[in-house]
């Protein structure tokens, strides 16, 4: 027959060893994103792949790069981890974060977005313009005069919710190089692409021959671009910001974009542009 002292002594352990199933099982729940991202030793990363200069391959080497991609290539060399891009369309990138495609990539910061995912302090700073033919600007000189127009763009961009509030129609592509936009607009197939300014300039100035310009009446939106990440991450946010901050100091955000932009874009630009309240 088993004694009290031994029953209570079995009772004891038991309570122990539950206890530590328990701490265990709750430590696998609680893991970080930082923490799985650190054990895998990568950072996955969704990239266009066919914006110049922001993320594209070289003519040449068909290397992966620009000011996107090496900023990020840098980011994860200085978190002690090895970069994997997966190239994806624009409109791809935030479910993939949901799912768990990859890991983080850049978007442009907007209040209902820092509602669903978490956001890196910005490191580009730009804002909205309007790619225009040159010949007649499209027949548009301000933003009212979109409506009835044709825009090309990604249907979740930011740029595309200012064409639609103000009545134009979006064309949307797939994961398509800047040509392919360039070209619609100067043979009248599209009327218009509102983008990032530093992007259109160098977009126009990769194809010189097409008849286009940055309408200059137009500017709009200042825009904060940063890394985009699931929401809750708050270490690997952390440490993002801790190497961006690095990288601003020791001036190599500054040495990337004028490398790709012809401009530090890490910094506000000094101009004054017409503020459009967004939906998302």
């Amino acid at each position: 027959m088993m004694t009290k002292a031994f029953l209570l002594g079995f009772s004891a352990l038991l309570v122990l060893a539950l206890s530590a199933c328990g701490k265990s099982g709750s430590k696998e729940k609680t893991q970080s994103t930082w923490d799985k991202i650190k054990a895998k030793g990568t950072l996955v990363i969704g990239t266009s792949g066919t914006l110049a200069a922001s993320s594209y391959h070289d003519a040449k080497t068909d290397k992966l790069t620009g000011y996107e991609v090496e900023v990020e290539r840098e980011l994860a060399k200085r978190l002690g981890l090895k970069p994997v891009f997966k190239e994806m369309y624009v409109d791809e990138v935030m479910p993939s974060i949901q799912n768990g495609k990859i890991d983080v990539s850049s978007a442009t910061l907007t209040k209902e977005r820092e509602k669903k995912f978490d956001f890196s302090n910005p490191y580009k700073f730009s804002y909205g313009v309007a790619v225009v033919r040159a010949k007649d600007h499209s027949g548009i000189n301000k933003l009212e005069d979109l409506k009835g127009k044709k825009a090309g763009g990604a249907a979740t961009t930011t740029f595309s919710q200012v064409a639609r509030k103000f009545g134009a129609t979006v064309k949307t592509y797939g994961n398509a190089t800047n040509d392919v936009y360039l070209k619609d607009v100067a043979l009248g197939r599209t009327d218009v692409i509102l983008n990032d300014y530093y992007l259109c300039k160098m977009g126009l100035a990769a194809y010189p021959n097409l008849g286009l310009i940055i309408d200059p009446n137009i500017r709009f939106n200042l825009s904060q671009d940063g890394i985009i990440m699931k929401k809750d991450s708050s270490e690997l946010q952390q440490h993002i910001n801790k190497a961006l901050k690095e990288m601003k100091d020791d001036g190599t955000l500054k040495k990337l974009g004028e490398q790709f932009f012809k401009a530090d874009v890490s910094k506000k630009p000094n101009v004054k542009v017409r503020e459009v309240p967004l939906d998302n």
